[in-house]
């Protein structure tokens, strides 16, 4: 019986190929239910390192058909079983899961941003301003935290009092859509091209002076909604 498939060949035959292919699929199938089912959104380094790894190891006999298949499946299995336990071990001792997983970092703390946490994310202001919205929530000041959790999501506690009850629940008309946020400074510079579509300069400092700041430079973010609501945030 031939078993070029198995043990490599210059010319492995298109056969050869997708016999490989069906015998890491089902390898990865395997491995995948031994270690556990979790969420894409709940891997951690260990997990992101430990499928590189193993993507990069049985992938290369796919790609080379003079590559043995014996000794990818051995080295991905030393590595599942390496990994299984390394799981096993954070799971058990608070010390070393520490290590592989990233303390939650909150960013944003009774509506204003914590400009010192977001450095340490390398996360830009619009980036966060982007998964908020996403969350349903583009007023920062209803925001009591916004955390960056270790799965790399930002999770967002609202303030007691701005929690959604809709006008419909207490039977009054629908409110005025806040629309879009546009970002009028950020950093302590003007964003001219979003100033001109609500204002001008003198509009601006005027409105700045009334929230108690002399200049600019002394505003980390500046945002107005459609409503013609204001939210800002300190140097």
């Amino acid at each position: 019986m031939d078993f070029e498939f198995w043990t490599g060949a210059k010319d492995l035959s298109i056969w050869g190929f997708l016999i490989r292919a069906l015998i890491v699929y089902l390898y990865s199938f395997i491995v995948i239910k031994v270690l556990g089912q979790r969420s894409i959104g709940t891997i951690n380094p260990l997990d992101f390192l430990f499928g590189i790894i193993i993507g990069d190891v049985i992938g290369n006999p796919l790609s080379s058909g003079e590559e043995p298949l014996a000794g990818p499946l051995a080295a991905a299995t030393c590595i599942a079983v390496l990994h299984l336990g390394l799981s096993y071990i954070a799971l058990k001792t608070p010390y070393f899961r520490r290590i592989i997983e990233d303390e939650p970092l909150i960013l944003v703390k009774n509506g204003r941003i914590l400009k010192e946490q977001l450095r340490k994310t390398k996360l830009t202001v619009e980036s966060l301003l982007m998964d908020l919205r996403l969350r349903g929530t583009s007023d920062l000041n209803q925001i009591d935290y916004a955390v960056l959790e270790s799965n790399g999501q930002i999770s967002v506690i609202r303030k007691s009092n701005d929690d959604p009850i809709t006008p419909k629940d207490l039977n009054l008309p629908p409110l005025p859509p806040k629309g879009y946020p546009k970002v009028l400074i950020l950093d302590g510079r003007v964003v001219q091209k979003n100033l001109e579509k609500v204002g001008t300069m003198s509009w601006l400092k005027e409105k700045t002076a009334e929230m108690g700041f002399n200049n600019t430079d002394e505003i980390f973010l500046l945002t107005i909604d459609e409503g013609g609501q204001f939210y800002y945030s300190k140097m």
